[in-house]
């Protein structure tokens, strides 16, 4: 088979090579990916960002998505034909994620999917529906997960609610969909207005250009009346005070990316002032 392999933390240090094709074990399948999605964390991961301690090579990629193409010896949870994509945490099966569960990933501790083949463990892939092409259930299980956890795990928005959600990147973008779907209105972030143009077709009720609005967090509570009940935050270091003013009393933000920064400095009694859950 082929497979792409990130020999050091560069771009220029992935290769085209051709491994052993793995076979379908005891207690394994074998996935033929015929798609597979980049997130922000891959970028990372392969310019050394996210773990310079990583052990390469090191097959990339987390999300794809395949076909079972061979079920090895006591399997009776799958079968050959099924459309199925693997999970972005192999061991976590339920429960609180702790650091055991959450220590191996695919694309980092173990190989992801760039590659034609893989052999997984059927507790370690979920199956997927009909109605979606492999393109789409590749695009799922890192960005999709985290937003539809952000939403309900971490806030449990209801209908009536209003989340804020910055940028127009996969988890944004799922966040959006889904906080619609939940019946919650939602403002939009981004500083481009034809981006904000199209997430005001896919359902945002409103949208600000972070680069016309300095104090665009104050302006997203003045556009909802008062603020919003969450945040899928993305930014980081310089979005996390933003948050804060764009945030309701009692509010909630999930901290999930940290695409300006690592670190920031903040006041803390609008934290305290607000009763603002983090997450």
């Amino acid at each position: 088979m082929k497979a792409w392999q990130l020999n050091g933390f560069s771009l220029d240090q992935l290769s085209l090579e051709e491994p052993i094709t793995p076979r379908a074990g005891k207690g394994e399948v074998l996935v033929q990916f015929h798609a597979a999605s980049i997130n922000y964390r891959d970028f990372m991961i392969a310019n050394g960002f996210y773990n310079p301690n990583l052990k390469l090579p090191l097959i990339p990629l987390s999300d794809g998505a395949g076909e079972v193409v061979a079920v090895g010896d006591d399997v009776a949870e799958l079968e050959v034909g099924d459309r199925v994509t693997p999970l972005f945490f192999p061991l976590w099966d339920d429960g609180l994620g702790t650091w055991d569960k959450r220590g191996v990933s695919g694309g980092c501790e173990v190989p992801g999917v760039a590659r034609e083949f893989g052999a997984y463990a059927p507790s370690a892939v979920v199956k997927f529906p009909d109605s979606l092409s492999y393109a789409e259930a590749a695009s799922l299980p890192c960005a999709a997960l985290t937003a539809w956890s952000a939403l309900t795990t971490n806030c449990n928005v209801q209908s009536g609610d209003t989340v804020l959600v910055q940028g127009t990147g996969g988890v944004s973008l799922f966040a959006l969909q889904f906080a619609k779907a939940l019946g919650a209105r939602v403002v939009a972030t981004s500083s481009s207005n034809d981006k904000l143009a199209r997430v005001k077709d896919m359902g945002a009720d409103f949208t600000v250009n972070y680069t016309e609005e300095a104090e665009w967090g104050k302006k997203v509570a003045e556009l909802t009346g008062g603020g919003v009940n969450a945040v899928v935050e993305i930014g980081g270091g310089d979005t996390l005070a933003h948050s804060i003013d764009a945030c309701n009393v009692g509010g909630h933000i999930s901290i999930i990316g940290n695409l300006s920064g690592i670190s920031t400095e903040l006041a803390l009694l609008p934290l305290l002032g607000k009763n603002i859950h983090r997450h």
